[in-house]
């Protein structure tokens, strides 16, 4: 009985370790996104997004960054319920100029990002690896608080560079926090994170605190 009773408590342990902390990122893609599909009503509750920390850290920074390219096509990897696109749209105060796609696989997550968004933003549902666009269609992706949760982040970050044009830019968080250790093999050090980039590919410019628990990261694509 003893033994029985440890193992059950090792099980518990287990299944708390990897739905709690690591969000089932270790169980496959599917398992992760079904997880999305069932917390997508109380998504916008936990994370609790401040419009206006978002349209000044977020949007302003892409909009400044795309203000020199009016005809740019944008890409959002795992967009979730719209975040990137509607602190965009608030920091451009209207219709943007350039294309911007959201790609989320949730399709829970992707009802609430459309009708919280609105206007201007393509939608598409898919994965983030194989991406579902030709090589060199896109001028900036942008991924936040998603590769983690990929089943082999190197391996996400190729299909974000396959996708990029030559010189195209990269902004993607890298997580940090007490948990990030835990998530074994889906994480590295912040002082790594700049070396896994160009392992991938990437020229990386800056990587800077951003969060409690992520970094984010500015990179390029070579134009060689």
């Amino acid at each position: 009985m003893p033994i029985a009773i440890a193992l059950f408590v090792v099980i518990v342990l287990l299944a708390a370790w990897e739905l709690w902390i690591c969000e089932g990122t270790h169980l496959g893609r599917r398992f992760v996104v079904w997880m999305y599909d069932v917390a997508a009503g109380r998504y916008e509750g936990i994370k609790r997004f401040d419009p206006d920390w978002e349209r000044r850290f977020l949007g302003e920074p892409l909009a400044a960054v795309l203000g020199g390219l009016p005809d740019a096509r944008v890409l959002d990897v795992g967009a979730g319920t719209g975040r990137t696109a509607r602190s965009l749209l608030a920091a451009q105060g209207g219709r943007p100029p350039w294309t911007l796609v959201s790609l989320e696989p949730s399709h829970r997550m992707l009802g609430i990002g459309r009708r919280l968004v609105g206007q201007g933003v393509n939608w598409v549902r898919g994965w983030a690896v194989p991406l579902p666009f030709s090589n060199g269609s896109f001028d900036l992706v942008v991924s936040l608080e998603m590769l983690e949760f990929t089943p082999d982040p190197l391996q996400t970050l190729a299909e974000m560079r396959r996708v990029l044009r030559r010189g195209g830019i990269l902004l993607i968080t890298n997580r940090i926090g007490w948990e990030a250790p835990l998530m074994f093999g889906k994480t590295v050090k912040r002082d790594l994170f700049a070396r896994l980039l160009a392992q991938a590919g990437f020229q990386p410019s800056d990587v800077l605190p951003w969060q409690m628990d992520y970094d984010l990261a500015w990179a390029h694509k070579p134009w060689n």
